[in-house]
């Protein structure tokens, strides 16, 4: 069965489509690869999504010049993308501008609204998490230390406050907080991934508080699973198309409250409002972004 971090790669490989994401995405996988040195570069992974992705951006960026030699292990579990030519490898170094061994995180190879690509380029090539059934954990193992820091500043900058941590000599820059993995997920492009988790988070919060019920009515539950899944789509869907920025400051509250509580009924959220409403004026609020949401979606 495929796990939960290759799924979320898989689904990222379908988003880098055009030119700006292409360069974008292989600049992230070049510099956060395994092996990066001046004559031999490999980058490898148990995706075989990204095992097919690899020859169309090195053709989208480089054309015919560059000819990754492509092998895939045995029973098909781990899939290598290497370049062993040093005159090749030379050509991919200087185009964006990698000096060895120090791998300098050069900005000027990431368009503003490709940094989600190059990020999800960096998860391709090290990164990976954990089922969020067992625990939250997104996690990068940096191939040298000098990039933990301007990577750190890159999440940071998104909003992410990602932890390090030395593990047999590697920086790892990680996190643990669902609502954080939630943020990165979507902002390197993994929608379906962001709803998955979130899923999975709301069902393990309703768990836990039917356990702290007794005589819990799991239909009713089931009900506001349900209710939460659909409108956090809404919210996720809006947030991708015109911003939650775009929305009024009632709206836009409503939205992010809903985000960060997918477990909670309409009362609750009601509670949680400065000043409190009423359940009737939360389910106004949300009817307001399930009407925006499928305008949205009538226009694409």
């Amino acid at each position: 069965m495929i796990s939960f971090s290759n799924q979320v790669k898989q689904e990222l490989c379908t988003t880098i489509t055009d030119q700006d994401k292409a360069y974008a995405c292989l600049y992230g996988m070049l510099l956060f690869a395994r092996q990066l040195r001046q004559d031999e570069i490999l980058m490898q992974s148990e995706s075989e999504a990204f095992y097919e992705l690899m020859p169309r951006l090195f053709r989208q960026v480089f054309g015919d010049r560059v000819q990754p030699r492509m092998e895939t292990g045995q029973h098909g579990t781990l899939y290598s993308v290497s370049l062993t030519d040093p005159e090749q490898v030379h050509i991919v170094l200087e185009r964006y501008h990698i000096s060895l061994p120090e791998r300098p995180l050069e900005m000027t190879n990431v368009v503003t609204n490709s940094l989600g690509a190059f990020t999800a380029g960096a998860f391709l090539s090290c990164g990976s998490m954990t089922d969020p059934n067992k625990e939250y954990h997104l996690e990068f193992v940096l191939p040298c230390p000098q990039l933990e820091e301007p990577f750190s500043r890159i999440l940071l900058a998104i909003g992410v406050n990602a932890k390090m941590v030395l593990r047999k000599g590697m920086p790892v820059v990680y996190l643990k907080h669902s609502e954080q993995i939630e943020d990165l997920l979507t902002f390197m492009g993994a929608q379906q991934g962001t709803i998955d988790f979130i899923n999975i988070e709301i069902l393990k919060n309703v768990r836990n508080k039917a356990n702290r019920i007794s005589n819990c009515d799991m239909a009713n539950i089931n009900k506001v699973m349900l209710a939460a899944e659909r409108q956090i789509k809404d919210i996720l869907l809006i947030d991708e198309r015109m911003g939650l920025d775009a929305l009024s400051p009632d709206l836009q509250q409503m939205a992010l409250l809903r985000m960060d509580n997918p477990e909670l009924s309409l009362k609750e959220l009601g509670e949680l409002l400065d000043p409190p409403i009423g359940r009737s004026g939360v389910n106004h609020r949300l009817k307001r972004l399930q009407v925006l949401a499928d305008s949205l979606r009538t226009q694409s």
